[in-house]
C-alpha cells in the first residue's frame, strides 16, 4: 500500500504566501495578529478598487492583498477574475482591453452590500483603479502584497516593476503568484521580494500533519501562508488503483506552527479567518498576521486582540 502525500484537487492548491519581510510594516504583538485586507477587503466594498482601500484603511488595517493584471496596452490595473463581467459591466478580458474602455467600466456593478441586500454601486459607478493610482492611495508605513493574476509573467513583471520604481514602492510591496514563472520574472529585479513557491509551504504543512515530520527551517526572514481550513484528499495508490477519503483539514496547528517557528525570524500568516472563532483560533497559535475579507467585521476583534 502506497499512501501518496496530501493531494489538492482545487483544494490543496490555494495559496502559499511565502516572502522576505517588507522593510517598513507592522510590528507582530503579543496579542494580535497583524490585519491583511484580502483584496482590499472584497466584503466591505467592491474588491481591489480605491472604494475598499479607502474603507480598510478607516478600519486600520496592517497590509492590503490586491490583484494585479496588465491591461492590454500594458498598463498593470487592479482587476481578479478571468472575465470582467464577473464583477463589472463589461464583457471579455482585461488583457483584450485597453485602459481607455477599462476606465470606462464600473468596477463596483455586481457588489451587493452584504448588510441591506442592496447594490449601491449600480447609481454609484466605481472604476477600475491601475496600480499607480492605488499605490498612490495608500500611506507609504502600510506594506501592499501584490497578487499576480495573468501571464505570460514576464510582460506584467516589467511592467509592474516600473511602476514600483517610479512610486519609489519596492521597499513596501511583496510580490506574490500562483504561477511560479513570476519567480523567475521577478528574478530581474534584485530589489523585489517575490513570494517563494506555496508548494513549499504546503509540503511543509503536509508532512508536520501526516509524517509527524519537520523539514529543515526555511531562509531567514521567510514569511509563510495557507488557510485555517482547507479542503483535501488523502489518495492511496494500490496495484489495481486509488482510492480517496475527502476531509476538512486544519494544516496550522501548534506542531507546524513550532516547525515554522524554527526558521529565523519566520512568519505564519493565516487566510480566511473571516469569524471570531477563527481569529481567537489564530492568536491561540501565534500566527503573525491574517488575511480577512471584512475588515470592518474584524476591527473590534483587531483592537482587543481577540473576542475575549
Amino acid at each position: 500500500m502506497k499512501v501518496s502525500t496530501c493531494r489538492t484537487a482545487a483544494v490543496l492548491a490555494a495559496a502559499s504566501l511565502l516572502a522576505a519581510c517588507p522593510s517598513a510594516g507592522p510590528v507582530a504583538g503579543p496579542q494580535r495578529p497583524w490585519i491583511i485586507a484580502h483584496r482590499g477587503g472584497t466584503a466591505d466594498a467592491p474588491e481591489n478598487t480605491l472604494a475598499a482601500i479607502r474603507s480598510a484603511l478607516s478600519h486600520g488595517v496592517d497590509m492590503i492583498w490586491l490583484s494585479v493584471q496588465l491591461s492590454r496596452d500594458g498598463v498593470p490595473v487592479l482587476y481578479r477574475p478571468a472575465d470582467l463581467s464577473a464583477l463589472t459591466d463589461g464583457q471579455g478580458t482585461v488583457a483584450d482591453t485597453p485602459l481607455e474602455a477599462l476606465r470606462r467600466l464600473n468596477a463596483g456593478w455586481r457588489y451587493t452590500d452584504p448588510a441591506s441586500g442592496t447594490q449601491p454601486y449600480r447609481t454609484h459607478p466605481e472604476p477600475l483603479p491601475t496600480l499607480a493610482e492605488a499605490l498612490a492611495a495608500i500611506p507609504p508605513a502600510v506594506p501592499v502584497i501584490l497578487d499576480m493574476k495573468a501571464v505570460p509573467a514576464a510582460p506584467q513583471a516589467a511592467a509592474v516593476a516600473a511602476v514600483l520604481a517610479e512610486q519609489g514602492a519596492w521597499g513596501r510591496v511583496t510580490l506574490y503568484s500562483t504561477d511560479a514563472a513570476y519567480q523567475q520574472a521577478f528574478a530581474a529585479w534584485p530589489e523585489a521580494r517575490v513570494f517563494e513557491s506555496r508548494d513549499a509551504t504546503r509540503g511543509r504543512l503536509v508532512n508536520v500533519a501526516l509524517a509527524d515530520r519537520c523539514d529543515p527551517p526555511q531562509a531567514p526572514g521567510t514569511w509563510a501562508g495557507f488557510e485555517m481550513r482547507r479542503n483535501v484528499e488523502v489518495v492511496e495508490s494500490f496495484t489495481m488503483g486509488k482510492a480517496g477519503s475527502p476531509a476538512r483539514a486544519a494544516l496550522w496547528t501548534a506542531r507546524s506552527v513550532a516547525c515554522f517557528r524554527q526558521g529565523a525570524g519566520a512568519r505564519m500568516v493565516a487566510f480566511g479567518v473571516n469569524d471570531a472563532a477563527t481569529f481567537d483560533e489564530a492568536v491561540r497559535l501565534g500566527m503573525d498576521a491574517v488575511m480577512v475579507d471584512s475588515p470592518r467585521q474584524m476591527a473590534p476583534l483587531r483592537a482587543h486582540g481577540g473576542s475575549r
